[in-house]
Parts: structure tokens; C-alpha cells; sequence
């Protein structure tokens, strides 16, 4: 269901965003960016500027340079939520003087230990902005990866000290085998810190095509999961999807021995999130039996929430009944988007 826009809209929509910084109150995400390029990769380009100004009152403005970033003293930098700015036009500079895939290859395995920072949007964001930037190179969509890249380097966040558990076989009984945080409370960072113990499901891969493979495998298992665990945490369970699928749309533009790496820390993020936020229990699955997926983005536009969007884009690359139950779980789970 790719029909990646074509018209300009989403070049207009990316401009407009580009004022706005790349999170709000401090903490909170802005989602904007990767929602507008989910519509118009699935055809729904008519659709961008009539939920970007329901989505409005939510953006900030850009925040203030707090000093340049260098390739001197870039380390320094790393994870200072301060420097977003500074980062972000760090990654300017570096997309006009060299091709973006070579910028990706030499930023991916810097930034990749640090996937949970931003409760893994930063490389949501990202893999937004490569599909993107596959689809058709223009100014707008490579300051789309700046930003990105920009925001994942500001709030690189690498977690160790994680026990390794033995991984039953297959992605969808890992998961399962998942311990839970034993006092789930706090925001993502605190409940990040309690995770202590992940199984080390793919752990051993290291061919690249076994990778991608993997990887597939992942994001089906967690996207099929929602729809019977996502009332564990209706929001942040969603990540335990996207995030993996925003590495694997990435795995085509990058060198293919940064695969297998990028499958490990997707696996790893994933866990994570589960172990954060799993129900106790599940509930019974609700099929979708019947409904086409142009049916559900529908119903998932109407909806407007930034996540069910996210997560309905990321059930439409899974493709199956079981996956569009699950975007329309979330959409029963989740607070519409509404005017203010």
C-alpha cells in the first residue's frame, strides 16, 4: 500500500514543521513529522495539512543554539538534550556537503547504542525520514533526516548492565518470555533503569540477510502482540513495534554489515519496552476479519492520534488481519485527536 506522495505536500508539510522543535513541554515528543510523512506514503497526502492543524496547539518552537557541535567535540555533546539545536544543524551542515546515505553509514553505529533515548522516537523519526528520502532527495526531506538524526544524537540515551536470559525460538515467544519490571512506575526513563534481565533472542546472528530476516520477524511478533497486550500501556506498548520497524525500514539504505548490529539493539529496545509496560494478562484477540487496510488508515485518520496513526503505518507494513486487529485495538485504546 506505498504510494508515496508525490504532489509536494508532504515537502510543505515538512517545511512547516521545521519551525517547530523536536519536542514539547520539556519532555514530550512531537510526533508531527513522522505522521505526515506515514499519510503520505500511504496515499493519504489530501489528508496532511488538515491534521497538522489539529496537531498544532502541540508544537513548540525551535529551541535556541546552545553551542555549535564539532567534529572535534561531538562526543561531549552526545545526549545533551540542550543541544538539539546544535545538533541539528550539525546534521545540516553534514547533508549539504556529503550524500546522505554516506552520513547515515557513519552516524548509525554512533547513534545506535543510544536507541532508547526520547523513548525511542529519535530513530522513529529517522526511519520515517528514510523511507522519505528513498522515495524522492529534495531539501525539505533531507532536513527531515537532520532533524532526525539531530534529535536521536541529543537525547542518546545507552543502556548496560542488562542480564542476558536464555531466548525461546522465535521472536513472538521471546517476547512473551519477557520479565516484567518488577515496580512498574515512573516515566520511561525510570522504569528503563529497572529493567534488569532480557532474553537474548537473536543475540547469534550475524549473517546480514538472517538479519533482515529477524528483524521482519520482530516487528510482526510485536505488532501482533498490541493487539492482545496493548492495554498494558495503550501509548508506549506502540514503540515495541514502531521502533523495530523503523530500524528495518532503515537496514536498505545502510552498509549491510551494520545489519546484524541494528537487529540486536531493535531486539534489545523492543524487550525493553515490553518489560516496561506488559499487562499482567492479555485479552482475547478481536479479529478484523474482512476489513481492507485502506478500511483501517481510514478509521485511524479519523481517530487522529499520533500513535494509533503510527502504529496503523507500521500494521500496513505487517499487512495481515492479525496486524490491522491490532491498529484497530489501538484505536479503541487511545484518546482521540480533537480540536482544542
Amino acid at each position: 500500500m506505498d504510494t508515496h506522495d508525490t504532489t509536494g505536500t508532504l515537502e510543505e508539510a515538512l517545511e512547516r514543521l521545521h519551525a517547530s522543535g523536536p519536542e514539547r513541554l520539556g519532555r514530550l515528543t512531537n510526533h508531527a513529522p513522522m505522521v505526515v510523512e506515514a499519510l503520505a506514503a500511504h496515499g493519504r497526502a489530501d489528508a496532511v495539512h488538515r491534521w497538522l492543524d489539529l496537531y498544532r496547539p502541540k508544537l513548540e518552537d525551535f529551541p535556541r543554539p546552545f553551542a555549535p557541535v564539532t567534529d572535534a567535540d561531538w562526543h561531549e555533546a552526545l545526549g545533551d538534550p540542550r543541544r538539539a539545536a546544535d545538533w541539528i544543524e550539525y546534521f545540516r551542515r553534514a547533508l549539504a556537503e556529503q550524500p546522505w546515505r554516506d552520513v547515515l553509514a557513519v552516524w548509525w553505529p554512533r547513534l545506535l547504542p543510544g536507541i532508547y533515548g526520547g523513548s525511542t522516537h529519535p530513530v522513529i523519526r529517522v526511519g520515517h525520514a528514510v523511507r522519505a528520502l528513498e522515495a524522492g532527495e529534495d531539501a525539505p526531506r533531507l532536513a527531515e533526516l537532520a532533524h532526525g538524526l539531530g534529535y536521536w544524537a541529543a537525547r542518546h540515551r545507552p543502556v548496560s548492565g542488562i542480564a542476558p536470559l536464555p531466548a525461546p525460538p522465535g521472536a513472538a515467544r521471546s517476547l512473551d518470555a519477557v520479565p516484567p519490571i518488577s515496580d512498574p512506575r515512573g516515566g520511561f526513563p525510570d522504569r528503563l533503569a529497572a529493567v534488569r534481565r532480557l532474553p537474548r533472542w537473536a543475540d547469534n546472528v550475524t549473517d546480514p540477510d538472517t538479519a533482515r530476516a529477524r528483524l521482519t520477524e520482530l516487528v510482526r511478533a510485536a505488532t501482533h502482540r498490541y493487539a492482545t497486550h496493548g492495554h498494558g500501556e495503550e501509548t508506549m506498548l506502540v514503540h515495541a513495534a514502531t521502533a523495530p520497524n523503523a530500524v528495518l525500514r532503515t537496514l536498505p539504505s545502510l552498509p549491510r554489515e551494520l545489519w546484524a548490529p541494528s537487529l540486536h539493539a531493535a531486539w534489545t529496545a523492543s524487550a525493553a519496552v515490553t518489560a516496561m509496560y506488559a499487562p499482567a494478562e492479555p485479552v482475547d484477540l478481536v479479529p478484523a476479519p474482512g476489513r481492507t487496510a485502506e478500511e483501517v488508515l481510514e478509521q485511524a485518520l479519523a481517530h487522529g492520534d499520533e500513535h494509533v496513526i503510527k502504529l496503523t503505518d507500521t500494521a500496513l507494513d505487517v499487512g495481515d488481519e492479525r496486524a490491522l486487529a491490532a491498529a484497530l485495538r489501538a484505536i479503541e485504546l487511545s484518546e482521540p485527536l480533537v480540536p482544542n
